[in-house]
């Protein structure tokens, strides 16, 4: 095992073959995550008898993620690129008659709206813009196309400096900062700058303005039946930044510019969508406790914002996505269910029928949830398809209640490439006697009389769900000769309301004992090899795995990526000062200090023994340096074994870039190898 593992990190530092002799390997090696594509955002036409969708891929050379946008009939018939392979492409939308699909295209100058015409081919660039533009819409009648985009918005400064002699080099002026939230996760310090609501000519000409409010208007822009109205979601009070969650829905005159807030209520209201008929608008959103899980659910309203009534409240779950069915009478719905994704009808009474299931695969490094489905008049659904065998490829469902897989993006790698066998298992906790569900990735050509190594892999969150999806990260682990074990512990969602809700005000607690219970199970099967048990995690799971090398000392090593080590310091310092002490904690830091360092793993370092790497970007807002820092400190200080790996360029989505990601693999095999 050691030889193949270090051929694993010298493969990828220095280009080399990947074995050391002349003979093909048929499992998967790190080069090879160059080599994956997977599907987005799959929009049927208006007749359901096309689908385009953004085509995703990876540049070896430039290290870059790709995006084309191909299209494929829904009888899986002519799959063909629709945008140059040299060109940057995503956010496909079809005019309302089927014949024009506006685009995104982006390019060394920016990004723009573009507009292709399916019948000949024309292909026209409508804008000229300073930003790039988002939530492309287009009008009911295909006259018009609303979109957003980021606008300066310029206010007086602090100070005026005096003038600067001419040829003088001065230092860069000091930044003041006199708002809560300064600086974003994965985009920096946060730029005076809002995304405002434009309107355009289809056929080309001058975009218009339509608003100037000193905040993001977002989400969706939904445009009523006769063409006159736009609906869209903003958070718009003057608390915002103390209040993230607390967004409504707006509804914009475009003759007039008049704004009107249709929903008023404590939490978060979105992503409206208009019936068919044009008189009613569903939307999701859920009345706000401060409870660090709670489910988003469906509403539906009048178009003035009266007679608001839920209509899935008595559905454990979270309601992620909507369309309206062509007759308004249900509505289609994406959820997740038990670490798998599925897409369901829902009556306006509430009542649920299940449609297809293996929605996703489009999170390519770990298992989590993702996808998306677009529904044409016809009802036909057009969505990514994806479980641990394959990324996200598209499908459609049938007329006679099935679904159709229409591509194979992989097909050219996983025709030689072997992947792990994928197994689920449900397990008690031994805290409470709680089932769990979990999942068991095997080596490829695994051996049951073998006895094997074992990597505990820990989602983040806390609030997500690992599933039914492919994992390059985890099939690289397993190619690597580790049996991997992934679960869902309690806070995981599609499990319902109360199973999220046993670690409100209590992360981490006894989901450590849901983790631990899992490698019980596991080890029961007999071909774990008890002496080489190992735990990594990131973000949430990064938490966790500094909790249990705090905790226990029976892994071998530890690899804790992008933690958090001391809730006190992060509440003030992380990029959501706004939600996490008030959803997560029950005060602020100098209200319960004693609540904030029981939780903290720096709490635990006195106990820990594990060797243990740290593992984070290096322009990681949401789970920042600092903490990583202390917690290698603190463990030098221990006298415990302990490397820090710092990603340059790297925020949160610590594996973003291709090369990120396989160097996140090939230090965590490192570390585990050296402890083997």
């Amino acid at each position: 095992m050691k030889k193949q593992v270090l051929t694993f990190i010298l493969f990828w530092l220095v280009g080399a073959v990947y074995s050391q002799s002349d003979k093909f390997s048929d499992i998967l090696e790190p080069i090879n995550v160059f080599d994956l594509e997977y599907a987005t955002d799959p929009q049927i036409s208006p007749n359901g008898n096309i689908i385009a969708y953004v085509r995703n891929s990876k540049d070896i050379m430039t290290d870059a993620n790709l995006s084309q946008i191909w299209t494929i009939q829904s009888d899986g018939q002519k799959h063909r690129p629709l945008t140059a392979s040299e060109q940057h492409s995503n956010r496909p939308r079809w005019s309302p008659n089927g014949e024009q699909l506006a685009y995104v295209r982006i390019g060394d100058e920016g990004s723009e709206i573009y507009v292709r015409w399916l019948e000949d081919g024309a292909d026209v660039r409508l804008t000229n813009l300073p930003k790039s533009p988002g939530s492309i819409s287009w009008s009911p009648d295909g006259s018009m196309i609303a979109f957003t985009m980021a606008v300066p918005y310029e206010e007086e400064p602090f100070v005026s400096m005096p003038k600067k002699p001419e040829g003088a080099t001065w230092n860069d002026p000091p930044k003041v900062v006199d708002r809560l939230v300064y600086r974003r996760d994965g985009s920096g310090w946060v730029k005076d700058e809002y995304h405002q609501i434009f309107v355009m000519p289809s056929d080309g000409g001058s975009a218009t303005q339509l608003t100037n409010d000193p905040f993001d208007h977002g989400g969706n822009l939904a445009w009523s039946k006769d063409g006159s109205t736009l609906f869209f979601s903003a958070n718009g009070h003057e608390n915002r930044d103390f209040e993230p969650r607390n967004s409504e829905i707006y509804r914009l005159d475009i003759r007039t510019r008049n704004v009107t807030m249709l929903t008023d209520r404590y939490g978060p209201d979105g992503a409206p969508v208009v019936s068919p008929n044009g008189s009613k608008i569903a939307y999701l959103g859920l009345d706000d406790r401060h409870q660090g899980y709670q489910l988003t659910r469906l509403y539906v309203m009048n178009m003035d914002g009266s007679m608001s009534q839920c209509i899935s409240c008595s559905f454990d779950r979270n309601v992620d996505d909507h369309y309206w069915a062509a007759d308004g009478s249900s509505l289609f719905i994406q959820y997740d269910d038990k670490g798998n994704t599925k897409l369901a009808r829902m009556t306006l009474d509430g009542n649920v029928t299940d449609l297809v299931m293996d929605v996703g695969g489009t999170s390519l490094g770990r298992p989590y949830s993702g996808g998306s489905f677009s529904v044409s008049s016809n009802g036909r659904m057009a969505f990514t398809l994806g479980t641990p065998e394959h990324p996200a490829d598209v499908a459609v469902t049938t007329a006679s209640g099935g679904s159709k897989r229409l591509t194979r993006l992989n097909d050219d790698l996983f025709a030689y490439k072997k992947v792990g066998e994928v197994e689920e298992i449900w397990y008690k906790s031994s805290f409470d006697g709680r089932d769990v569900q979990g999942w068991i990735c095997k080596p490829p050509h695994f051996d049951p009389t073998k006895k094997y190594p074992l990597i505990l892999e820990i989602h983040g969150g806390p609030f997500t769900n690992y599933g039914t999806r492919f994992s390059a990260e985890v099939q690289l682990y397993a190619a690597a000769g580790y049996v991997v074990l992934y679960t869902n512990p309690r806070g995981s969602t599609s499990y319902g309301e109360e199973f999220g809700n046993l670690i409100h005000h209590n992360y981490p607690g006894e989901d450590y004992d849901d983790l631990i219970s899992g490698v019980d199970a596991v080890v029961e099967k007999g071909y774990i090899d008890e002496e080489r048990l190992y735990v990594t995690g990131g973000s949430g799971g990064g938490v966790l795995t500094s909790w249990i090398v705090g905790k226990t000392d029976r892994f071998r090593a530890a690899v804790v990526a992008k933690p958090v080590i001391n809730w006190y310091s992060f509440v003030l310092y992380a990029d959501g000062p706004g939600f996490f002490s008030k959803y997560w904690f029950p005060g602020k830091p100098w209200e319960e200090p004693e609540h904030y360092l029981s939780r903290s793993p720096i709490s635990l370092v006195g106990n820990v023994t594990t060797p243990t790497m740290l593992l984070t970007g290096e322009e990681d807002y949401r789970t920042p340096m600092a903490e990583t820092e202390q917690y290698y400190t603190a463990l030098k200080l221990q006298g415990v074994e302990t490397a820090m790996v710092r990603v340059p360029e790297a925020s949160h989505g610590i594996a973003a870039k291709p090369s990120n990601l396989i160097a996140k693999v090939v230090h965590i095999l490192a570390w585990f190898e050296k402890y083997s």
